[in-house]
């Protein structure tokens, strides 16, 4: 029912639900707990979801929550498109500091699941994208941070294309992964 596939960072997955279309539409599962846990081992429990909207050119993030109101994020894409990224910012983690990056449209019906204790952004691709996710726990300004999408050390190869990000001032002052 879904194709898993696990990236370099252990616990981020690529998940593929399985669309039935014809020339009506399509539908398709987008969260089922019994076929996510046959599908990735995990029993999650989501307490919040949540939709953003954002024009081309907008990047979001690298934002992150720090214990003991660290989220998992289950996302994906329902208008448009994004590239949408997972930095590994758990300090006993084999692959700390890396990243993976995934394009997520409305037609590819693509999903990534980031665990608790990674940073998370994207970029919007197309003219506009509506983005949502699920969270593993509730917003927690006090727990918030932000890593600046341009950190030197991840090395970030957003898909720009020439063009400047459109950032929000949260994000304009992250900070660098070497000082968390």
């Amino acid at each position: 029912m879904m194709k898993v596939t696990r990236t370099q960072i252990d616990g981020v997955m690529l998940l593929e639900p399985r669309a039935f279309g014809d020339a009506r539409g399509f539908f398709m599962e987008s969260f089922n707990e019994k076929t996510f846990f046959e599908a990735t081992g995990q029993h999650l429990h989501f307490v919040q979801d949540n939709h953003s909207r954002s024009a081309r050119g907008v990047l979001r993030g690298l934002h992150y929550q720090r214990e003991p109101h660290a989220q998992g994020k289950l996302v994906r894409v329902v208008s448009g498109g994004v590239f949408d990224v997972a930095v590994d910012i758990r300090r006993d983690s084999p692959t700390y500091g890396r990243w993976v990056g995934v394009e997520l449209t409305a037609d590819n019906h693509r999903q990534l699941w980031i665990p608790p204790g990674l940073a998370h952004g994207f970029l919007v691709t197309t003219d506009s994208a509506d983005f949502l996710y699920k969270t593993t726990d509730y917003y927690a300004p006090q727990a918030e941070g932000c890593i600046r999408w341009d950190d030197p050390d991840l090395a970030i190869e957003w898909p720009l294309a020439g063009m400047e990000p459109s950032l929000s001032a949260k994000d304009l002052a992250g900070g660098y992964l070497r000082d968390l």
